[in-house]
């Protein structure tokens, strides 16, 4: 038989079975094809060769990667934008004619609208991004993005406020293309990496947003030598707060036009998924043979279109989304009861807390989160995998819940003094367990997928269903908040409902294994 070059091999005829050694333990990294195998054997001097083969993490493939953070700082700007001023906003528009009790209500349906239309689209925009690619859906959640924000500061009636919101969600159902855009540049070994540095443009977005939403709105009254002449924010006095991140948005679509490389999932083929995987990967070596061996056993198992939506549904994708959806659903209904409970007088069971505090507060918790999960998260992820991070998030939801009415109590014993700011620190660190959940679900959903070539669309499924919980948890919460602090009925009642999902979510976290690797060995 004539030499065949190495290269050839990995590329053109890439075999179908792979070579274990007796007495080893399979892992994605002794993984070779028959004529590696051979072709090491009669290359590598015996005494030169290695007992085991060469893991290395692959490096992040930042010319693209930044983009993505770039997208993922626009879109939580938005969000982190709106927050501080809605109870106020909804005040104003007069909706709750004066009822204090009711302003947790229609916050909740407010953000609620969001995620309903989100998840009507999600599923749909998931699939297409299978078919045609990444960015032309990109694009255009981007600019639906930008006028949904600028119509949002123009609205002044609730119906308004909930169609902006809903308009946006529609648009930003490819809020799971962007965790398929992370995890097709990414492999296994520099995927938890890779999100470890996802909390960045989050952590920025939370200390920027809450700042500007906080700090502009109403400007007339808060900056008149600056704004008091302007007759447009006189009439629209929440404009200005919602037109900064959409000109963030702005930035990011023309970002996006000129500078991201489309992968599109059509071109998932064995030969250029491989070729895309070399391009990452460190130069190819005989020393580095059992690295790349692995990408092409790998790329083998890809076919070449996606697969049914009913061929997604394995026990496994299942698992990921019981705990995804209930993690998503109890920290949805704690971000959507924690300004309410900031701004609630104290005599109704809240701390009195006016926008540009809750601002700074939610601004610093955001810094504080991303900062720990930036510095420790990869070396959490080594220590103790996913499913152990996971579990220990969730379940640090049972004492942020009970630190609700501690704080409360405290407030009305003593004010707003020493002791009670120190129960909103450590409840808001505890909160910061709680937001490394995240990156383990997108590490068990990539375990999960059943194939590459069909991740968008398996993504997509799970974000259907947490869309659902994103809808019910803010709508929920803030209505048994507001239901609570009526007369006659049990103040402690929305902390209950709050405990119960806390205990779900660690059930169903119970289901998953310690590490994804695990998945994807077997």
């Amino acid at each position: 038989m004539d030499h065949v070059p190495l290269d050839y091999l990995s590329i053109k005829e890439p075999l179908n079975f792979r070579l274990v050694l007796p007495g080893c333990i399979h892992h994605p990294s002794f993984s070779h094809t028959a004529m590696i195998g051979r072709q090491d054997e009669e290359e590598t001097p015996l005494l030169q060769r290695p007992e085991q083969p060469i893991s290395r993490t692959s490096p992040l493939p930042w010319d693209q990667f930044w983009i993505i953070l770039f997208l993922q700082f626009s879109d939580s700007l938005v969000l982190q934008t709106l927050a501080p001023f809605t109870p106020q906003l909804i005040r104003d528009i007069g909706v709750t004619h004066g009822d204090e009790s009711q302003v947790g209500h229609y916050v909740g349906i407010l953000q609620s609208s969001y995620y309903m239309a989100q998840a009507l689209t999600i599923l749909h925009w998931s699939q297409l991004s299978d078919h045609i690619g990444r960015k032309p859906l990109m694009l255009t959640a981007l600019f639906a993005i930008a006028v949904s924000t600028f119509s949002f500061g123009l609205s002044k009636t609730f119906v308004g406020l909930v169609v902006s919101r809903a308009f946006c969600g529609a648009f930003n159902g490819s809020n799971g293309v962007v965790k398929s855009m992370v995890m097709d540049i990414t492999d296994t070994t520099n995927l938890p990496k890779a999100y470890s540095y996802m909390p960045l443009p989050w952590m920025l977005a939370t200390l920027v947003g809450p700042l500007v939403g906080g700090s502009l709105s109403r400007p007339v009254g808060r900056f008149p030598e600056i704004f008091g002449r302007s007759e447009l924010l006189k009439t629209y006095p929440y404009l200005l707060p919602c037109a900064v991140p959409a000109i963030f948005v702005l930035v990011a679509w023309l970002v996006t036009y000129f500078r991201f490389k489309e992968v599109r999932a059509s071109f998932f083929t064995d030969h250029v998924w491989i070729a895309l995987s070399a391009s990452y990967a460190t130069p190819f070596t005989p020393s580095s043979n059992a690295l790349a061996s692995s990408r092409v056993a790998n790329s083998e198992e890809v076919p070449s279109k996606p697969l049914p939506l009913r061929a997604l549904l394995t026990p496994k994708v299942l698992t990921v989304t019981a705990s995804y959806v209930t993690m998503a659903l109890f920290y949805m209904a704690f971000s959507s009861v924690l300004p309410v409970f900031y701004s609630t007088p104290i005599e109704l069971g809240g701390l009195s807390l006016d926008p540009p505090r809750i601002g700074a507060i939610l601004a610093a918790s955001g810094v504080a989160h991303g900062i720990f999960q930036l510095l420790f998260y990869a070396r959490l992820h080594d220590r103790f995998g996913a499913g152990a991070i996971h579990i220990a998030g969730v379940g640090s939801g049972i004492p942020i819940i009970i630190l609700f009415p501690v704080i409360n109590a405290l407030a009305r014993v003593h004010g707003l003094g020493l002791a009670v700011w120190l129960c909103v620190g450590v409840q808001l660190s505890l909160a910061t367990s709680l937001v490394m959940c995240y990156p383990c679900m997108a590490l068990f959903i990539r375990a999960a997928a059943p194939s590459r070539a069909s991740l968008g669309a398996t993504n997509g499924i799970i974000q259907l269903v947490v869309a659902g919980a994103r809808i019910i948890g803010p709508a929920s919460a803030a209505s048994v908040f507001s239901f609570s602090m009526q007369g006659g009925h049990d103040a402690w009642l929305v902390y209950y409902f709050l405990m119960a999902i806390a205990f779900l979510a660690v059930t169903t976290s119970l289901l998953l294994p310690r590490d994804p690797s695990l998945w994807e060995d077997h």
